[in-house]
C-alpha cells in the first residue's frame, strides 16, 4: 500500500517509515501539516499515518481537509493524548482510527492493515489465484504448498496483482502503490520487479504481460 507518514518528530517518523517499509509498504513523509497537505494533493495515498499536534497545519485541519475533499485516504490519528475525550473528538474529525502514543509498533501495522484494506475495495487478509497464496498480515506466499520468499517490493507486486482478481494492472499504478515519491518511473523497477517475481515463483508462469496495459494472473 502507499502511506503517507506525518509526524514533526524526525526520529519517530523515520523509525514509523522504516518499520512500515519493512512490512512491504510504500512510504512516504511529512514533517508538518502544510507538507502533509501538498502530498495528499498530487498522491491517491491509501492510509495516512498523521500526527495531530503539527506545525504550520495542525494535524486536526490536515484531517479536516482530507475528508472535506471526498478522499477515499484512511486516516490514523496518532496523538499523545489518552483522554476519552481527545479519542472521541478526532474521531469526530473524521479520522478512521487513533492511536496513543507510545505505541507498540506491530499494533501499528496491523492498524495500518485494517485501514488499507477499507480504502478500496474489500480483499480478504489472504488472498489466492492460481495456485498462489498470499498472507498480507504474516508476510508469507506459496505456490501450492511452496514457500516463495520475496523481497518487499516483490511482494507488494504480488500483492496489487492478485488483488485485481485476474484484471490487468499498469505499471503506472504498480509504481504507485508499490514504490515511493523518491522512485524514478524511468528507471524500469516495475519491469525488472516483475521479472523477478516470475522467476521465484517457478513454472508454470503465471504472471503474464498485457501489451500495452500492464501485467495480471492469468
Amino acid at each position: 500500500m502507499r502511506v503517507l507518514v506525518v509526524e514533526d518528530e524526525p526520529m519517530l517518523a523515520d523509525a514509523i517509515a522504516e518499520w512500515l517499509r519493512g512490512h512491504a509498504h510504500a512510504v512516504d513523509l511529512a514533517y508538518d501539516g502544510a507538507a502533509a497537505l501538498e502530498r495528499v494533493a498530487v498522491v491517491d495515498y491509501d492510509v495516512v499515518v498523521l500526527d495531530r499536534d503539527l506545525p504550520l497545519v495542525h494535524g486536526d485541519d490536515v484531517c479536516r481537509e482530507l475528508v472535506a475533499s471526498a478522499s477515499a485516504t484512511r486516516v490514523l490519528m496518532l496523538t499523545a493524548a489518552a483522554e476519552v475525550t481527545d479519542r472521541v473528538h478526532g474521531l469526530g474529525l473524521g479520522a478512521d482510527d487513533y492511536l496513543v502514543k507510545p505505541f507498540a509498533f506491530p499494533e501499528l501495522t496491523a492498524r495500518v492493515l485494517a485501514l488499507g484494506r477499507r480504502s478500496r475495495p474489500a480483499a480478504p487478509p489472504v488472498l489466492r489465484r492460481a495456485g498462489l497464496t498470499l498472507d498480507q498480515a504474516r508476510g508469507e506466499v506459496f505456490r501450492g504448498s511452496r514457500y516463495v520468499p520475496l523481497s518487499k517490493k516483490e511482494f507488494a507486486v504480488l500483492a496489487e496483482l492478485l488483488r485485481a482478481d485476474g484484471a490487468a494492472v499498469s505499471a503506472e499504478l504498480l509504481l504507485e502503490k508499490a514504490w515511493d515519491e523518491n522512485a524514478d518511473p524511468f528507471t524500469g523497477a516495475v519491469r525488472l520487479a516483475v521479472l523477478k517475481l516470475r522467476r521465484k515463483l517457478g513454472d508454470p508462469p503465471v504472471v503474464e504481460t498485457v501489451t500495452g496495459v500492464g501485467y495480471r494472473i492469468s
